[in-house]
Formats: structure tokens, C-alpha cells, sequence
């Protein structure tokens, strides 16, 4: 068995993973503490494996500290969904947990996922146990180990769809620990006696060096940002018959402002596999060659982007080869000519109905303007409508009958959806912004809570421009690590302080090309005044069928 260790000075976490027996740490000690609504440093690094991150209310943080009393401590959990699919009867198990264990609001997140925030300590094992009587789990949508796998989301993207969709969950169950530790401390499973039953030759006893990320996208349509993953999978199809997949390796977006060892990254595409075995082998062993060579000493370089710059792409292929004993075969013509998600209704050829609802940053609750929480609810308990969420932090109302479409669409009329959909801009359908303040740690400035705001400051010039129809993506994040893509956007908004952002254009409409700082550092109104200014230009100066993020990498000299 290969143990490769790039240098002795590993990171903290690395010793924290080898200890952790199982990644089990002493969580259960640390939820039978009552004094304090925390668990260990060290066990706040094993529970994120299980699919759950310690948090604090950072809005009261000064209150709290002034009144002596110790932050309030809560939890988010996220659920392990390959491909972004519920069932009814999930989504309301889901619904019904938010409500009772965590602030209310369900999120779904930019890897096609739903996760709870607000939830207490003493709230975390019922609330697994819900999950799971409803064939639910968070295992492994955190930690450095494989993250929930992306899928292009719409049935309509081809009638091959199904069988490429498949794929997520044969992939996620591929990359599943052995580890029994989440059984044991949520679910009273008996302990295991023989730890031969957890041994695990994928992830050994220390997982990878930092977290890992899989798309797959069906083209022409780059809705999952394929090239954004550690590993990207695109679907060669002809003739409606899948021939199998290019594989793309090293993408990843997460930087540290400041540290110019850190960058973006698009995935390199490195070949193609024409069977199910030779993809899932190729997955996994490219998996393995990360965990052998990953960076383990500083976790900022710990991604496979800088394994795969630090040893070239021609040595990775022949490692991966080796390994897999086959040669892939050279990557075969597609094209991606969108970004986007398919709002309103669809049908598929199958003859079924899918409805896109536009969920602005991936909050669904309800408010003055849109009853969405219990719209979704109420379509839910018709049973008619599967859900599936989409890369973009939207929601599909899926596979719904002829004689059921009409049920659905009056729900969703009742609650103010379709009219909150049909009235919302290009530009607010086109934009994304991560969770950030009040609970992210690592948030520098707002995100999801401020994007709407300035949208509609944007949106106004856009209208003195005669630009409405345009659906420029535009993202924002509260700090450099890329939850929401935003160096993959047309515009970026990458928070650096509470208030101020770098603002990233020419990033292209399809996804495969990174975008450039212009300007650092700008508060809102200095923002405003630069996109007024390049949208006036862009209206008057582009060329024809020119997109925002051509024009702006064509005319801006960049530093």
C-alpha cells in the first residue's frame, strides 16, 4: 500500500484524521456536555465528515462577548443527495425537520444539495434519525473526502438523461467511507467489534488531503460548471446513445486573497472512457493518485489543481493509466453553447413535465412577496412532483403527468411562484451568491443576504441601457473560497472586507474560462459607477451577438 507524505510538517488536521479512530473523535463525549453549546477543536474537524460544520451567530457575537456569555453555537447539516434528487415524501420530511430543529429556511446549495442551518447540539442525533427514516443521510457532504456528485439536472437535456444521471449515485457510492462512525454515534447501531469491517483501501486512515469535487455535465448545456471539480465528466452522446465520458481533471476555484500560491483553476481534459467500468475505475484511481500526492502539509495547496501543476498533466495520465491499466482514449468533439437553467415549464420525451423555479441564492422560505416554503410543501403533498435542485441553487417540480400539470400549476399560481418567476429579471435569474454572513466563519462581507439588493440597483441600468434581456451571470461571495463560482461568472463579486468586493469580469457565458480582477477592493457605490459605465460602453461598442464577458475581456486592460 503506497503512504506518500510530501515533507513531515503535516498539517494539524492531517494527525487529527489518523486519531480520529473512524472519524468518531470524542463527539459522543462532546454532545453529552451540557455547559457549553460546542463541541471539541478537534472533533469540529471529524463532524464535518459526517456532514455537519460548527457555526455562531456572528450578529451577536459583540453582544454576547459583552454580556460574558459564549457565542451561540449551532450547527448546519447537509444532506448527501448524488444528482439532486428528492422524492415528495422527502421533501417533506425536510420541510418538516427545518421547522422543528433548525431556523426554518431550507437552502439549497451550488452543489445540488439542501442544507439546515441553526441547528443546536442537543437537536443533531433526532434530527439524523428524521433523515433517515426517510432513507435520508449527511455522510461525507463534508470533509476532505468526495462531496456530493453533481449531475446536469433536467430530464429534457437529453433523452439519455436518466442513464447519465445514474452515474452520481453510482460515483457517490463508489467514494463512500467504510467507516460505520456515523451508524454508531446517530443511528445506536451495534459498534464494530472486528475493525477488518472498516477497512478502507480508497481513503485508508486519512482520507484526502482536502475536500474533492465531481460534475458531470450532458451538453451542450454547462449547467453543473463542470470544469470548476476536481473531477468533470462530460457525456458524449450521438444519436441519443451515450458513448461514455471525456474526463477532465484539476479544476477548482477556492483562493486566499493575498496568497499568490493559491489561484483559480478549469479542469484539463485528459481523455475519454467509452464503458461504465473504464469511467468508474478512471474516478477512483484518480482519487487515489490525489490521495497519495495531494499536498498534506499546507491545506491552502491541498487541492488536486496544484497535485496536478505540481507533478504535469503527462505524468498524471501515465499514473492514472498504471493504475487503471487501460489507456484512455483521446477525448471526443462536444460542444457547450449555454449556462443555464431551464425556468417554466418543460417537457421531456418522455412525454413528463418539469417546472424551474427561480430561487433567488437558494432560500426557500416565505415572505411578503412569495409564499415559496409553502408552495413546495403544498405541491409535495399532491404527490405528483418529484424535486431536483440545480447547480444554480434553484428547484425542479419534475416528472409530473400530462392530467397532473394542471394541479401543480395551480399551486404554484396560489403561492405567487409562477408570477415571482415570470416577473424576475434575466439578470437576478442569472446571479448566485454563497451563504457568508451571519453564519459562515470564513465570510468577510454579505452575500446571499445583500445580492438582491444590489440587483436591483443593477438592474435599473440595465434598463437606461436597453440591456433587460440580457442574463449576464453575476455572482458574489462573501470571501476568495468560490462557494457560489463567482471567477467563473461574467461578473464576480469576491468579498475582501465587510462592504467591499473585488469586482472580476470576462468570464464567458458557457463556463470554460476563468474571469480577471479589473478593480479591488470597491465598496457599493464604486461598483455601481463601473458597471454603469462598462454597460454603456457595452451597449454602444460590442459585437454582434457579443456576450458581456466577451466584451469586457475584449476592451479592459487588466493588471
Amino acid at each position: 500500500m503506497i503512504k506518500i507524505m510530501t515533507g513531515t510538517n503535516l498539517s494539524p488536521i492531517e494527525k487529527i484524521k489518523s486519531e480520529s479512530i473512524g472519524l468518531r473523535g470524542t463527539i459522543v463525549q462532546g454532545l453529552a456536555d451540557e455547559i457549553t453549546g460546542a463541541i471539541s477543536e478537534d472533533d469540529q474537524a471529524v463532524i464535518k465528515f459526517h456532514g455537519m460544520y460548527q457555526q455562531d451567530d456572528r450578529d451577536v457575537r459583540e453582544e454576547r462577548a459583552e454580556k460574558k456569555l459564549e457565542r451561540l453555537y449551532s450547527f448546519m447539516i447537509r444532506l448527501r443527495l448524488p444528482g439532486g434528487f428528492l422524492t415528495p415524501q422527502q421533501w417533506i420530511a425536510a420541510h418538516e425537520i427545518a421547522g422543528k430543529n433548525t431556523t426554518g429556511v431550507i437552502k439549497i446549495t451550488s452543489r445540488q444539495t439542501i442544507q439546515l442551518h441553526g441547528l443546536i447540539k442537543s437537536k443533531i442525533k433526532p434530527t439524523i434519525v428524521d433523515f433517515n427514516t426517510s432513507l435520508l443521510d449527511s455522510i461525507a457532504t463534508c470533509g476532505d473526502i468526495n462531496r456530493n456528485v453533481l449531475c446536469s439536472s433536467h430530464p429534457n437535456q437529453s433523452p439519455v438523461h436518466k442513464q447519465v444521471f445514474a452515474y452520481a449515485d453510482k460515483i457517490s457510492q463508489l467514494l463512500m467511507p467504510k467507516t460505520k462512525a456515523y451508524y454508531e454515534i446517530w443511528l445506536d447501531q451495534d459498534k464494530v467489534v472486528d475493525k477488518k469491517e472498516e477497512e478502507d483501501p480508497l481513503y485508508e486512515d486519512r482520507y484526502l488531503p482536502r475536500k474533492f469535487k465531481i460534475a458531470i455535465a450532458i451538453p451542450p448545456n454547462n449547467d453543473v460548471d463542470v470544469f470548476a471539480n476536481d473531477i468533470g465528466l462530460i457525456a458524449v452522446i450521438e444519436n441519443n446513445k451515450l458513448l461514455g465520458f471525456n474526463l477532465a481533471i484539476g479544476g477548482g476555484l477556492s483562493t486566499t486573497h493575498g496568497n499568490k500560491a493559491t489561484y483559480a483553476r478549469l479542469a484539463t481534459t485528459i481523455g475519454f472512457c467509452d464503458t461504465e467500468e473504464k469511467t468508474l475505475k478512471a474516478v477512483y484511481e484518480v482519487v487515489t493518485i490525489q490521495r497519495d500526492y495531494g499536498n498534506r502539509n499546507d491545506r491552502k495547496l491541498a487541492r488536486l489543481k496544484y497535485t496536478l501543476d505540481k507533478y504535469g498533466v503527462d505524468w498524471f495520465k501515465q499514473e492514472l493509466e498504471k493504475r487503471t491499466g487501460f489507456a484512455l482514449q483521446e477525448p471526443k468533439p462536444y460542444q457547450f453553447t449555454s449556462r443555464t437553467d431551464y425556468f417554466g415549464w418543460q417537457p421531456d420525451d418522455k412525454g413528463l413535465w418539469h417546472y424551474t423555479v427561480f430561487v433567488e441564492n437558494g432560500r426557500v422560505t416565505d415572505d411578503e412577496n412569495i409564499k415559496l416554503k409553502s408552495a413546495l410543501l403544498e405541491a409535495a403533498k399532491t404527490g405528483k412532483a418529484n424535486f431536483r435542485f440545480t447547480a444554480s441553487q434553484n428547484v425542479i417540480l419534475s416528472d409530473i403527468k400530462d392530467q397532473d400539470k394542471k394541479t401543480v400549476e395551480n399551486i404554484l399560481t396560489q403561492f405567487g411562484v409562477i408570477n415571482s418567476n415570470e416577473s424576475s429579471s434575466a439578470l437576478r435569474k442569472n446571479s448566485m451568491a454563497c451563504v457568508a454572513l451571519n453564519t459562515c466563519p470564513l465570510a468577510l462581507a454579505e452575500g446571499q443576504r445583500y445580492l438582491p439588493s444590489l440587483i436591483s440597483k443593477i438592474e435599473p441600468l440595465l434598463k437606461k441601457y436597453s440591456l433587460e434581456s440580457e442574463g449576464i451571470i453575476t455572482r458574489m461571495t462573501g470571501c476568495p473560497n468560490g462557494c457560489a463560482r463567482p471567477y467563473v461568472a461574467e461578473i464576480g463579486l469576491v468579498g475582501t472586507a465587510y462592504g467591499r468586493y473585488n469586482l472580476h469580469f470576462g468570464g464567458d457565458r458557457v463556463g470554460e474560462r476563468l474571469n480577471k480582477i479589473y478593480k479591488e477592493n470597491l465598496d457599493e457605490e464604486s461598483i455601481l459607477f463601473e458597471l454603469n459605465g462598462w454597460l454603456g460602453r457595452y451597449k454602444s461598442e460590442r459585437k454582434t451577438g457579443e456576450t458581456f464577458g466577451d466584451f469586457s475581456l475584449r476592451e479592459i486592460k487588466f493588471n
